[in-house]
């Protein structure tokens, strides 16, 4: 089975600001498969693996088309190089979109907030709530003047619901005082950087607003906390033990041994591959887990975090 049937050709790249580009591929056959605001397709590199970007519902898209917004990170593995070195006309191939960050169904309102390249899905939801009619509130944060893309296409998109906040200046983000005038039925939604994810979800849950109505998408990984190192997983069940090469994942590994386990994100923030930690002291790098569960290494996500010990045993 092709784990990446969708084949985009490159027809327009765009420099959004001097470390942010647009790319408008081209669907073969024209057919682009549906998808709704918050979707991410994972397009393959040419040394291996793959990388998740959110689709934009950009003004004026042509039809058969899909907009990518790609950062070229300073710590970039591949990824983003490649993805900023494409010519119009190169051929990439890609995964059907996929959907962890969905907008609620309903009239209830919304507060979005973007950090950075993080305004990628926020974007497409702004435009899906502004279709829908929906009430809501676009809150877009950056480091200094010029560094936030897409700021003509979000006035384009919500010219009365956009406020921009740079931390360079007195227009800072202050999140309390955005979350303080929201309805007690809103919808919370951010992507961006951690710290600000972390200070979002601790600011409306200090709100009153409750936990199923904060939704969050951690746009960058954050940086490993040790350096990768091969160690072993014992699954409880069998038995059997696997290595785990530094350069895989707990699931890579698991399936070159020919083991089926659950997973979809593969990015640590949709909680589908968690599992129980029976022994061994896991190196956490999800984004889903409380600090009190990352704490009490009972449980951890196995497409992302890796082990502080030689041998993790597993409730597998």
């Amino acid at each position: 089975m092709d784990t990446h049937p969708l084949k985009l050709e490159l027809k327009s790249s765009t420099a959004e600001t001097p470390f942010i580009r647009s790319l408008v591929f081209g669907v073969e056959g024209g057919v682009v498969p549906q998808w709704q605001a918050g979707a991410h397709i994972r397009v393959s590199l040419p040394g291996g693996g793959d990388r998740p970007y959110s689709l934009m519902a950009l003004p004026d898209l042509p039809d058969g088309a899909l907009a990518l917004g790609v950062l070229r990170e300073e710590m970039s593995t591949g990824g983003s190089q490649f993805m900023h070195a494409l010519k119009i006309g190169d051929v990439v191939k890609a995964t059907a979109p996929a959907n962890n960050f969905r907008l609620h169904e309903g009239a209830a309102p919304a507060l979005l907030f973007a950090g950075g390249i993080g305004v990628t899905p926020i974007l497409s939801m702004a435009a899906e709530l502004q279709g829908r009619g929906n009430p809501y509130r676009l809150r877009y944060a950056g480091r200094a003047h010029g560094l936030l893309a897409f700021l003509p296409q979000l006035r384009a998109i919500c010219p009365k619901g956009l406020s921009v906040h740079y931390d360079s200046d007195d227009s800072r983000l202050d999140i309390a005082a955005a979350l303080g005038d929201a309805a007690a039925d809103s919808h919370v939604y951010v992507c961006g950087p951690a710290g600000m994810i972390d200070a979002v979800k601790s600011a409306a849950l200090a709100m009153g607003i409750a936990a199923d109505r904060i939704h969050y998408e951690l746009f960058k990984a954050g940086l490993p906390s040790s350096p990768d190192t091969a160690f072993e997983v014992e699954l409880k069940s069998t038995g059997q033990v696997v290595t785990v090469a530094a350069g895989q994942t707990i699931i890579q590994a698991l399936a070159q041994a020919g083991l089926d386990v659950l997973y979809d994100c593969q990015r640590g923030d949709c909680g589908v591959c968690q599992c129980g930690v029976i022994a061994g002291m896991p190196d956490h790098r999800d984004v889903i887990l409380s600090d009190d569960e990352k704490a009490s290494n009972k449980v951890m996500q196995i497409c992302v975090s890796r082990a502080k010990s030689e041998r993790l045993v597993l409730d597998l």
